[in-house]
């Protein structure tokens, strides 16, 4: 394997510029299909290179339950400096795998006491609590999407703000958006190098429901008026993997992108522009850590195969 199996604890580097220049240059749409696929694939193969390290690792420690062969030289010679890397590798993998289960965790702890605080309300797609917090969130459910919000945040909105704050929610729902935070979460749990495209994508999913709801009221500016009435007073979201109305980060920025021109839809940057060349660099990244990854694993299976006795 060689240095092949280090290679995708780092390339999450090449998807730095990308994560900066798409929030200012490609559709919000783009941008968060993107960054989450470039994410997943790249904490993917870390993850797996991590685990072939660990193997490694786990087959020097006295009274393992691995193969005897998995221990020969030949196993340890295919990773470099194999007996502080595999050991390494043993308290970052499972750092990793609690990480990441914790993050799966709230999120499901969440959802769960949030539907169990909705019993006996109308069984509509909008839920408004009775209460003096003001804050407003899209809830997805197996059986019905609901937008949730309280009266303390209706009642400082006008009635065009209100149908705003409605439609980024319900965009948030039929777009599925917190299906792409909670997997820019669990990337950036389990690489730190990917930490970047997390909050990238927590910023371009609400672009994506501001530009939605732009479309749906006809009005950029009352979307703009209305986030910014939120943001100095909500709470936001219970969690980060679901999206909120005016969830804390940079509400300027926003704003600012609704009072200007809508965002031009484009499919792939041209090369010829910085947003361009940072897309191909990361999307070459990616290509480099996903092969470097399959070609680690393949050569692992070989090599314990053959140090395996029959």
């Amino acid at each position: 394997m060689g240095v092949f199996v280090f290679l995708p604890l780092v390339l999450p580097l090449t998807a730095w510029p990308i994560a900066r220049l798409a929030e200012q240059h490609l559709h919000p749409r783009t941008a968060t299909r993107l960054l989450t696929a470039v994410a997943a694939v790249m904490a993917t193969c870390s993850t797996v290179c991590l685990g072939l390290a660990m193997v490694v690792g786990t087959a020097q420690l006295p009274g393992n339950p691995l193969p005897d062969g998995w221990s020969d030289p030949e196993v340890r010679a295919a990773v470099p400096y194999d007996e502080i890397v595999g050991k390494a590798a043993i308290p970052a993998l499972c750092a990793v795998l609690v990480a990441c289960a914790r993050t799966l965790w709230r999120h499901a702890r969440v959802r769960r006491h949030a539907h169990r605080a909705l019993t006996g309300l109308p069984g509509t797609g909008v839920a408004v609590l009775p209460d003096a917090l003001p804050y407003a969130y899209a809830l997805p459910g197996r059986r019905r999407d609901r937008v949730v919000v309280t009266t303390g945040l209706l009642d400082h909105l006008e009635p065009a703000e209100r149908r705003a704050l409605f439609a980024h929610e319900r965009a948030h729902l039929t777009e599925r958006h917190h299906r792409f935070l909670l997997a820019v979460q669990l990337a950036a749990r389990a690489n730190p190098f990917l930490r970047p495209l997390r909050t990238a994508v927590s910023y371009t999913a609400e672009r994506w429901a501001d530009e939605a709801a732009a479309q749906a009221v006809g009005s950029r500016r009352t979307v703009a008026h209305a986030i910014g009435k939120a943001a100095l007073m909500s709470r936001g979201a219970p969690v980060a993997t679901l999206a909120g109305f005016a969830a804390p980060g940079p509400v300027p920025r926003r704003v600012a992108a609704l009072l200007g021109p809508a965002p031009v839809v484009r499919r792939w940057p041209s090369l010829f522009t910085s947003v361009g060349l940072a897309a191909w660099c990361a999307a070459a990244g990616t290509a480099v850590s996903a092969m470097s990854s399959a070609n680690s694993a393949v050569t692992m299976v070989l090599i314990l195969h053959a140090a395996t006795p029959l």
